[in-house]
């Protein structure tokens, strides 16, 4: 089976209640901000890819400031590990001078 296989959809039930979730860890991260270490970081992280994996409308307005802060997109596409990334990793590498 290939990378660029579409994946099955999930039950809407799912998908809000992830997208819920996902709403709930990024606004819980300022609360942990304050612990010592990385704090709210990865929490905020990880309700960032529960949203943007679950809503349409949060994957436009990250595509929206990835155009207009690329360095931003490119990180946060390592991070989710988004097949578009990995294609646009492989043809830059091949356009590459030796």
């Amino acid at each position: 089976m290939s990378d660029d296989a579409p994946k099955p959809l999930r039950h809407p039930a799912l998908r809000i209640a992830f997208l819920v979730i996902g709403f709930a860890f990024m606004a819980l991260s300022p609360i942990l901000g304050p612990i010592p270490g990385p704090g709210g970081l990865p929490v905020f992280a990880l309700g960032l890819t529960l949203v943007l994996r679950n809503s349409l409308w949060a994957k436009r307005v990250f595509a929206r400031a990835k155009r207009r802060w690329p360095r931003f997109g490119h990180y946060a596409d390592i991070g989710l590990r988004r097949p578009s990334a990995k294609r646009r990793r492989e043809r830059d590498r091949v356009g590459e001078p030796r």
